[in-house]
């Protein structure tokens, strides 16, 4: 589920290893492209950590955001 916490979302997902998480990533990568929000995460080995917050609203949770974390759990198939 998605934190929603100092004006971001926030999500940690876990992955069996390191390449599940990178392909993860990989397609996460080419949905946020396509939607023009590019989202703040870090990778280490299997997790892959999410901060969601739209930069030209103030740094504040819009509904790009929303929209985002959407696509992210669907592709997460978790």
């Amino acid at each position: 589920m998605w934190k929603e916490e100092n004006n971001q979302l926030t999500k940690t997902f876990t992955f069996t290893n390191f390449t599940e998480a990178f392909g993860f990533m990989t397609k996460v990568a080419i949905e946020a492209e396509k939607m023009n929000h590019h989202p703040t995460w870090t990778n280490t080995w299997n997790r892959v950590s999410f901060e969601l917050t739209t930069h030209d609203a103030g740094n504040t949770v819009t509904d790009k955001d929303r929209k985002l974390a959407a696509v992210i759990d669907k592709l997460s198939g978790q």
